[in-house]
């Protein structure tokens, strides 16, 4: 009878030490050493069912530690390298100025422009910025034979190309309120424009030029442009691209203060017999007006 009890006790015991880990009451410990492991932690987490009886969440809070252990391994050496490298503090760090680059155009080379800007970087100086402003207005007038006149938005397209392509030569802009409309070059445009005949380059010229029916010249001489579809932007552009206009209204070697100095515009749209509105011609000066 007791080796039959004995015989009985044993096999109860075995199935306990089998059947509790399944049930919740026993297994390993969720700080257990095996769990800490990588080569265990990612099997268990990835193959063992989680017991939907006994203590499920103790089960479940061990699946989560396994799979967070082995996360947090598998990212330190990423966590290092970023540790390594200051993020923060590299776009603090301060920008060189960058250099301007100077399109070496004729007009450019002509001018000086490429000494003038190293003269500068030499200095520890930049070039020149652009101004703010807007200059004076014009009236828009019509002549006698009905050719229209300078309007303010002619004189504020050449100033601001005027100055753009100062600055962009490195060269001092002129202060907005110094550009004027000038009703004495405007006259001599009517006279030009109202020449009667068909060769729009009739009586096109500097003092001493002819008109094809002889009346007389008035009004005054400046630099001349013109054209069709011409505007204020386009006769600036003109005059820098010509080497003795540059001289003449540019300056480019003018080492005085700009704050002296007044240019001079006026612009005509049309003419005689039967040029249309968008052929103009143009005049500016350098100096009072």
């Amino acid at each position: 009878m007791l080796k039959r009890s004995l015989i009985v006790g044993a096999v109860f015991g075995a199935v306990l030490a089998l059947g509790l880990p399944f049930v919740g009451g026993g297994g390993p410990s969720i700080a257990s050493p095996a769990y800490a492991e990588e080569g265990l932690a990612l099997p268990v987490a990835a193959t063992t069912p989680i017991v939907t009886t006994g203590r499920v969440g103790n089960t479940a809070a061990a699946v989560s530690a396994v799979t967070l252990t082995a996360e947090a391994k598998l990212a330190a050496p990423e966590v290092a390298r970023n540790l390594k490298v200051d993020t923060e503090h590299l776009a603090q760090k301060p920008v060189p100025k960058p250099v301007p680059v100077v399109v070496e155009t004729p007009a450019a080379k002509r001018s000086g422009t490429a000494a003038r800007q190293a003269a500068r970087i030499a200095a520890g100086q930049s070039c020149p910025s652009n101004v703010g402003g807007s200059p004076g207005g014009a009236p828009g007038a019509t002549s006698a034979g009905g050719v229209a006149g300078t309007t303010s938005g002619d004189l504020a397209s050449f100033a601001q190309t005027y100055n753009a392509i100062r600055v962009a030569n490195c060269l001092e802009p002129v202060p907005m309120a110094n550009f004027r409309y000038d009703s004495c070059m405007e006259a001599r445009l009517f006279w030009i424009a109202e020449d009667p005949s068909p060769d729009v380059n009739s009586a096109w010229g500097h003092n001493g030029t002819p008109r094809s029916d002889g009346a007389p010249a008035v009004g005054c001489d400046g630099n001349l442009a013109g054209g069709n579809g011409n505007s204020g932007a386009t006769v600036a552009q003109k005059w820098w691209s010509s080497p003795s206009h540059q001289k003449s209204l540019y300056r480019p070697t003018y080492a005085g203060s700009m704050s002296g100095v007044v240019i001079c515009f006026a612009m005509v749209h049309g003419g005689l017999p039967n040029d249309g509105y968008g052929f103009t011609r143009a005049a500016a000066r350098w100096g009072g007006c």
